[in-house]
């Protein structure tokens, strides 16, 4: 939208990407909490590495169902009506994993969280593109990728604090409950907030014209941008549709006459790779698997999880950067220089792996090696959470045409969470069989991958219209 910035409500957008965006802090203290619980989970349910893979990995198992889903629903009940039905996952899932002392149940509860990981994860960009002015669209979508981050750190320093009191993870603290579990537990207050908030903001304009609720879009619009520019809006976001049907899955598939490949569109498939080399980078196996890494290369308990703590520190201070540039320069500079940082930084992470040895059956790191890894380390994710992080979650939130833009976040959010399970799921293993070193490696290369892919394929939307939107 072309709005000025004197004639938008800011307060109204800045407002509404808040509580939209509580959905990624819940995503990213969701996927961080089960970072410092694994000696928990091993010695509750007695799980060996696979094991322990699928049980990390069930989250993401949900994660699938969930995205795949929420776009479709987004477009049938509403994008704000899915999001409060997130929250309520959030919530239940939340308190049953932090229960749970079976552990069927306790997978059941991850998956039900994972679901709303992955409605929360392609929604809540989507919803804030429907809702902020192009000008600035970028910054406050990256907004999502920092409440992400901030879920990250938040779930890393409870998890340091509460092991602090316990000493190690598997005590009992408060209520003669295990440490671990309440690195579970605490995630309930944040889900409580989210599912209250969500009623106290409107829902997306450009869903309510896809219904013909053209009164209520134009009373969203008129409070965000003023009556003018509302009544524009309406007629432009109408046309859009105008000439074609009510939005369904189908609708990702080349159009007679189309360009496309193996039937689906171009888009589409620009979409698919942007959320499967986000994953394929690796940068969830140091969120996820940190304190398990670190102590892989040496470190003990708590020093591993204080490295988790700098790393989302400096995390989040990458995605500041973004914010404050990514409307200037664009986003595909900006993935092009992340896929350079990241594999030049997992290439030094690689060397730093391959100068240790195997002490009692651990990785031990020289000093200097050592250091090397954790500089590399924090560097790569800098790169990441300036680039690929925030910036693919930004391209699949405004990049598809109003038409396509539920069904191919769908079929993207589909795709990112598979590629996401299948680094969770493979990383212990791999660490296992093949060790530090090698599973970095592939990670390295993926990121040499992802520069050519962008560059190639990748065109620039910034500052362009939703509406404008061609695939």
């Amino acid at each position: 939208m072309n709005q000025s910035a004197e004639r938008t409500n800011l307060g109204l957008v800045f407002a509404i990407v808040a509580v939209a965006t509580i959905g990624g802090l819940l995503f990213g203290y969701d996927s961080g909490a089960v970072n410092g619980t694994q000696p928990g989970l091993t010695a509750a349910f007695g799980l060996d590495d696979a094991s322990l893979g699928f049980t990390v990995g069930s989250l993401l198992i949900g994660c699938v169902i969930g995205a795949s889903l929420a776009g479709v629903l987004a477009d049938a009940i509403g994008r704000r009506a899915v999001m409060r039905l997130a929250a309520l996952l959030f919530l239940g899932g939340a308190l049953v994993q932090g229960f749970a002392h079976d552990h069927t149940l306790f997978v059941i509860a991850r998956i039900i969280g994972g679901m709303a990981v992955g409605a929360a994860s392609v929604l809540s960009p989507a919803y804030i593109s429907e809702v902020a002015p192009a000008n600035i669209r970028g910054r406050m979508t990256t907004v999502q990728q920092v409440m992400i981050i901030t879920g990250l750190t938040a779930a890393f320093l409870a998890n340091y604090y509460v092991t602090s009191i316990a000493g190690v993870s598997t005590n009992k603290i408060w209520a003669d409950i295990e440490a671990w579990r309440w690195m579970y537990l605490l995630q309930a207050v944040p889900a409580a907030v989210f599912l209250i908030a969500l009623f106290f903001i409107p829902e997306s304009p450009r869903y309510l014209v896809s219904k013909g609720r053209n009164e209520e879009a134009n009373a969203v619009l008129t409070n965000l941008f003023g009556a003018g520019a509302a009544a524009a809006k309406v007629a432009e976001i109408q046309a859009t549709f105008a000439n074609d049907h009510r939005p369904r899955l189908s609708d990702v598939l080349t159009p007679k006459g189309g360009a496309g490949f193996l039937g689906v569109r171009k888009i589409v498939w620009v979409g698919i790779m942007l959320a499967v080399f986000q994953q394929l980078v690796g940068i969830n196996v140091i969120f996820y698997y940190g304190a398990t890494l670190w102590q892989a290369a040496g470190f003990s308990e708590q020093d591993s999880l204080m490295i988790n703590i700098v790393s989302g520190a400096v995390s989040i201070a990458a995605c500041f950067v973004t914010i404050a540039v990514i409307d200037r320069i664009g986003r595909k500079p900006l993935l092009l220089i992340g896929s350079v940082g990241m594999a030049a930084s997992l290439f030094a992470m690689v060397y730093a792996f391959s100068q240790g040895g195997i002490v009692d059956g651990k990785l031990m790191l020289p000093d200097d090696a050592g250091k090397i890894a954790v500089w590399a380390a924090n560097i790569y994710v800098i790169f990441f959470n300036v680039s690929w992080g925030p910036v693919m979650w930004v391209m699949l939130g405004e990049m598809f045409p109003n038409q396509i833009r539920g069904s191919s976040l769908a079929v993207a959010g589909f795709f990112q969470w598979a590629a996401n399970y299948a680094i969770a799921q493979a990383f212990p293993i791999m660490l296992a069989k093949i060790g530090l070193a090698y599973s970095y490696s592939f990670y390295a290369v993926c990121a040499v991958i992802s520069f050519f892919l962008v560059a190639k394929f990748v065109h620039e939307t910034k500052g362009k219209e939703l509406e404008a939107m061609e695939g």
